[in-house]
């Protein structure tokens, strides 16, 4: 029954793409922006979406990654590739190979000396970077590479000049992008000519949050030529004509007379559990397909999923900020379970999802970089578009509450990565569930978020909010100016009051949709936190200590004092539940003219920190686009009576924060978040967005002006009446940046805002434009 439901189910969303999905969105889509200064898992143009198999080029992937986070892997920058690792998360990277001709190297050399190792230059007008496809000539080898995958199969294919000594190089047991340190790595290469092996690292973000935990990768490879000669190594120290290689370092090679022109494809079968299941995942997924195969069905996948927003008109430009920014959206968080529904539990035990009647797993689990500030991009656009995926990705993050006892907010192979020590897992579960989304189980669900919000006893680092405790006894966080324990425990008082009075109120809403109503008054209570932090001699949200004096020396600007990766100018805009309570507060007369002159001036700085190319540029400024504190405040004035405000600087920044080159992407190397940036132009680019991340039964949808003529989603039929929405924008030039009237199905709406239930019913949106500021319908 479950299968027939499901094929059903797939018959109904072909069905409903068919209009779109034969056209060619891929050509809209290009990886390559933003590159310069980007994280690990941001370019990675052979992968599917949500894939496992994430195959992509490195430029300085093995040089490691200090603080977790800090930018690798692939920077426009650079002049030379070093490798094409397979696995690019969030904490999770490795499994690399290279090509090469000549004498065998088996390190991959220095960036300003490529010949040192096995790396090569390469020329930007050789390279090729789409969704799902990737291929560069290697200048110093003369060879081509190409990758494209399936969702845990990676394909490589290496086509070769005429050499009597050309090498596939599989480098295993070495540090990788945001891998972490290696514990330890095994590779072999078999009679039959499969080549096998792991790597177990220990990434600085598990060290940090899961001390004694760490991350495994597995691997089974079949090249489609048998080699001359075999061999290992560990770093530079070769043994010819050994098959098996373990430790640190350890690596394998394989030695091939090549004729010109000569292709050799390996497929990649990857795995978080052991190397019986990537071979499993090999075996189901790529033994009947070859590598152009593989890639038309790759592109075929990226063009059905893009195909669910159809846009026309508007310039070109923005239609390549779109779907790009979307395709980011549909990258990031990727599969971390096998076909067979085996996963990496958190204590570093394999799991099983439950099966389908054919063997295949219910859903799937996915690794994820932290939630923080996603309710403002990626879980609004995947609740539209994506439904499907938001309750796949909830039903992962329950399985890490039953396994551990608590939602985590960050995972790598369920391992906790708490991002930034805080957890809104809560409020994407609540969210879910208010929307209508509830075909995961709800009551399990309820019970984590509560937890979440509530409960400070014996929590685990990874868990994060680890000062919850003083914010259900305080009804806010005292501030600490020191502490003895981590930072995020006392560090960001003021940053964190607002974050869980938000979190509070979502969970609320939940609370009082399924009767619990003594769960619901105290949220609710808790929800005006943010209240005990507002200084009404300066209008600005304030720490305060036990006693319940604000805090001495206040400097607005400080970033890091009661404030984290922002500061007070940018978090007193920070209640997303109250934007009218806020409003009130400040007086609507001032908190229009603050407002308005924050966007003046950041302006000039493109909205973020100027064109300093740093993921935490920005901080100590009055708006930074780059992080997620600020994502929705361009959104306020709908609340403040000016819309057309709104309307004016969304569309400032969707021109100005964001490129379409390699340096000037998502600001000027700034942190894209595994597709939270992307999303948020994508929202904006449509005129959609909710302040209050969809937290209420009845949310609504606040307008800005559109990007394009017309806007086409295609609605999932499991989840929505509709089978599609509609955003039609009239006398659309580019002069024409102001909403001038609005109809909602035919009828005259009077305020900025349109309920999202109008819109997932198979609602249209017409929105008559023009170049002059209008604030009322």
């Amino acid at each position: 029954m479950i299968k027939r439901i499901s094929y059903l189910l797939i018959l109904c969303l072909s069905m409903m793409q068919g209009a779109f999905a034969q056209q060619n969105y891929v050509q809209y889509v290009d990886p390559l922006i933003g590159t310069a200064h980007a994280r690990w898992f941001h370019f990675v143009p052979g992968a599917i979406p949500f894939g496992m198999a994430k195959p992509g080029p490195s430029t300085n992937g093995s040089f490691g990654n200090q603080h977790g986070w800090d930018a690798t892997g692939y920077d426009y920058r650079h002049t030379s590739i070093e490798s094409f690792p397979n696995f690019h998360e969030f904490q999770v990277g490795g499994i690399a190979l290279m090509a090469t001709t000549g004498k065998l190297q088996t390190v991959p050399g220095g960036l300003d000396d490529p010949t040192s190792g096995y790396r090569s230059r390469f020329d930007r007008h050789d390279e090729l970077a789409q969704a799902g496809y990737y291929k560069v000539l290697l200048k110093d080898y003369g060879i081509l590479a190409e990758l494209t995958s399936t969702a845990r199969v990676a394909f490589h294919r290496y086509t070769f000049p005429k050499s009597e000594s050309s090498h596939l190089i599989f480098d295993v047991g070495n540090i990788m992008g945001e891998s972490g340190r290696v514990k330890d790595a095994e590779v072999r290469v078999n009679s039959d000519g499969s080549v096998e092996g792991y790597v177990i690292t220990i990434p600085r973000y598990v060290e940090k949050y899961q001390s004694d935990a760490d991350v495994r990768m597995y691997f089974y490879a079949v090249p489609s030529k048998l080699a001359n000669q075999v061999g290992v190594f560990h770093q530079d120290k070769v043994q010819t004509g050994q098959r098996m290689a373990r430790g640190v370092g350890a690596g394998a090679y394989l030695d091939y007379k090549t004729d010109a022109n000569e292709s050799i494809e390996v497929k990649i079968g990857l795995s978080y559990t052991s190397i019986q299941q990537a071979q499993a995942n090999y075996q189901k997924e790529a033994t009947e397909l070859n590598f152009d195969q593989a890639k038309s069905r790759n592109q075929s996948e990226w063009n059905s999923m893009l195909g669910r927003i159809h846009v026309e008109g508007g310039e070109d430009i923005d239609r390549k900020k779109f779907y790009t920014g979307l395709y980011h959206a549909l990258l990031g968080r990727g599969l971390a379970s096998d076909v067979s529904g085996a996963y990496p539990k958190n204590d570093g035990t394999i799991g099983q999802i439950a099966q389908n009647s054919d063997g295949t797993a219910l859903h799937a689990h996915y690794n994820t970089d932290a939630v923080w500030g996603a309710f403002w991009n990626l879980t609004q656009l995947w609740t539209i578009a994506y439904p499907e995926y938001l309750s796949d990705f909830i039903k992962s993050q329950l399985l890490i509450y039953k396994d551990s006892g608590w939602l985590a907010d960050g995972i790598a192979n369920s391992k906790y990565v708490s991002g930034v020590g805080t957890n809104f897992v809560s409020l994407v579960i609540a969210s879910a569930y208010m929307q209508g989304i509830r075909d995961f189980d709800y009551r399990l669900g309820y019970e984590a978020a509560l937890k979440n919000e509530i409960d400070g006893k014996q929590r685990p680092r990874g868990a994060g909010k680890l000062d919850v405790d003083r914010f259900v006894q305080y009804g806010y966080v005292n501030h600490l100016d020191k502490g003895d324990d981590w930072a995020e425990a006392w560090q960001f008082s003021a940053s964190h009051t607002l974050e869980y009075a938000y979190s509070s109120y979502a969970v609320a809403q939940f609370a009082q949709a399924l009767g619990k109503k003594q769960n619901y008054r105290q949220l609710m209570k808790l929800s005006d936190g943010w209240k005990h932090l507002f200084d009404p001699s300066l209008k600005l949200i304030r720490p305060k200590l036990a006693d319940g004096t604000f805090i001495e020396n206040f400097d607005p600007s400080a970033p890091w004092r009661g404030f984290q990766e922002g500061n007070s100018w940018q978090y007193t805009f920070y209640v997303p539940h109250d934007p009218r309570g806020l409003i009130q507060k400040i007086g609507r007369t001032d908190f229009n003219s603050r407002l308005d002159s924050i966007f003046i001036k950041s302006a000039p700085l493109a909205f973020g920190g100027g064109t300093t190319l740093d993921a935490f540029s920005g901080l100590q400024g009055l708006y930074n686009q780059g992080n997620q504190p600020n994502l929705h405040v361009a959104w306020l004035f709908n609340f403040s009576g000016r819309p057309s405000l709104t309307q004016k600087w969304v569309r400032e920044i969707s021109d100005k924060f964001y490129g379409a080159d390699g340096v000037h992407g998502y600001g000027y190397g700034q942190d894209e978040d595994q597709g939270q940036l992307g999303a948020w132009y994508v929202m904006a680019a449509m005129g959609l967005f909710d302040v209050g991340g969809l937290t209420v039964a009845d949310a609504k949808m606040g307008l800005a002006s559109p990007l394009f003529d017309n806007i086409t989603i295609q609605l999932n039929p499991k989840y929505y009446k509709g089978k599609q929405l509609q955003i039609q924008r009239k006398n659309g030039a580019v002069s024409n940046g102001y909403i001038q009237k609005i109809r909602v199905n035919g009828k005259v709406q009077h305020t900025p805002f349109v309920p999202l239930k109008a819109l997932t019913t198979g609602g249209t949106v017409e929105l008559q434009m023009g170049n002059t500021p209008v604030d009322h319908y």
